[in-house]
């Protein structure tokens, strides 16, 4: 059994202004972070056998972002509002269901071999 049921990384990196990539934390990566903790810990979810919300740095899907991934099940979210989140706590982490509809791929596309 691992010591936590599920573990969520929010990517809070930030790039200066001047970067060619965007960021997650232009994107209210830090909002979205504070208040998955704050319902994960409301509900009940937190501490050990249960969740863990915890910072990232760049998780190098910065293109799709914002991003989190929940782990053990490797599954990578974007968001765009505290409802989004809400809905990732109350379907995935409460009850085991992903949400599809905010659901990144797990891999990138690859390359189409006529370009």
């Amino acid at each position: 059994m691992n010591y936590y049921k599920h573990h969520i990384f929010f990517c809070l990196n930030q790039r200066d202004a001047s970067a060619t990539r965007p960021c997650c934390a232009a994107s209210g990566a830090e909002a979205a972070f504070e208040h998955c903790k704050s319902a994960v810990k409301t509900l009940g979810l937190a501490g050990a056998g249960k969740v863990r919300v915890n910072r990232a740095g760049c998780l190098d899907r910065c293109e799709e972002g914002p991003v989190c991934v929940v782990y053990p099940e490797g599954v990578w979210y974007t968001y765009v509002d505290q409802s989004d989140i809400d809905d990732i706590v109350q379907s995935h982490l409460l009850r085991g269901e992903v949400v599809e509809r905010l659901r990144l791929p797990d891999l990138p596309d690859a390359p189409d071999a006529d370009q």
